[in-house]
This record gives structure tokens, C-alpha cells and sequence, in this order.
């Protein structure tokens, strides 16, 4: 029942209009483990579902399976498959993907089991919120472009690192 000078309405109350992802770097927090992986700039982890279908992922929380392929923390096959050799006693992620690794039958030879990519996509913010941090692509995403890392505008891999979050809830 008061006048406002300025016009103001009481008691309306507020509503979320719209939610907005940033994909941009969150901070690097250093794991030890050398399967964990983040990216330091733009992109995203290709991800096989078990349908076989393509999903992306920033989360670099990866593992070995009992067939000694790389996987996500839920088991979907990382972007091109690759076999570790059971004997792997060290694995090494260089900062443009190149997977290596040390054996116990070759202890002072490295050698490189793969390399991963990431993907890019024209517009981030398009892409469909799955779940366990997984994102489809949809029209509006655009077209997915896959780059070695550190290429053509994408980011450069951080082994035995994971990206923390980068939420800002103002």
C-alpha cells in the first residue's frame, strides 16, 4: 500500500529465464594419475555410448577396462580406440594427444599405443545436455570438427590433470 518514487512493484517475486553453459577452462587440479586428462582451451573428448553413437565430454576422468581400452568413469569407449598392452607399467599423454606408454618387457623404450583428438564444434553453446557430463550435438551446435590438439583453434591436453569447475552462479 506504499508509494514508490520509482515506480517499483513489490512482492513479484523472481523466476530462472534461461540457463547459459560457458565451456570455458576451469582451473587445473593435478591428480597424479596419468589416464586423467583436461583440456586447456577449446574442445571436447569424443565419446562412444553403448548404442554406438557419438557424445562429447570435457571430463577427462578416464580409466583402463578389462580389455585394457581406454574409458570414461561410466565405461563408454574413449574417441579412437586404443589397447593398452598388459604389461604397460607408465603412460604418457603429450600435450598435442600422442598416447605412449612404457612396458615391462621394454622398460626404457617408449612407445606410442595412439592419439587422441578433440572436437570442435562452430557454436559450444548449441549442444544437448546429456548425462555424466556428456553433450550431444544438434543443429544448432553445428557441424563437429575433429583437430589434433593444440591445432586449429583447439586446446592442448594436460595429462595427470582434470579441469575443475568453471560454474559461476551470479
Amino acid at each position: 500500500g506504499q508509494q514508490v518514487p520509482t515506480g517499483t512493484q513489490i512482492g513479484n517475486g523472481v523466476r530462472i529465464a534461461g540457463t547459459t553453459r560457458t565451456f570455458t577452462t576451469g582451473t587445473l587440479l593435478q591428480t597424479g594419475n596419468s589416464l586423467n586428462m583436461a583440456i586447456q582451451g577449446d574442445g571436447f573428448f569424443q565419446i562412444t555410448n553403448p548404442n554406438g553413437g557419438n557424445l562429447y565430454t570435457r571430463d577427462g576422468t578416464f580409466s583402463l577396462n578389462s580389455s585394457n581400452q581406454l574409458v570414461t568413469a561410466d565405461g563408454y569407449a574413449v574417441n579412437l580406440a586404443m589397447t593398452f598392452p598388459t604389461d604397460t607399467m607408465s603412460i604418457t599423454i603429450g600435450t598435442d594427444g600422442t598416447v605412449s606408454v612404457t612396458t615391462a618387457s621394454s622398460p626404457t623404450t617408449s612407445t606410442q599405443v595412439g592419439k587422441l583428438t578433440l572436437t570442435r564444434f562452430p557454436n559450444n553453446a548449441g549442444l544437448a545436455a546429456q548425462a555424466q557430463n556428456l553433450f550431444a550435438q544438434t543443429p544448432a551446435s553445428g557441424t563437429p570438427q575433429t583437430v589434433t590438439p593444440g591445432l586449429l583453434g583447439s586446446g592442448q591436453l594436460i595429462g595427470g590433470s582434470l579441469e575443475q569447475s568453471n560454474v559461476n552462479v551470479v
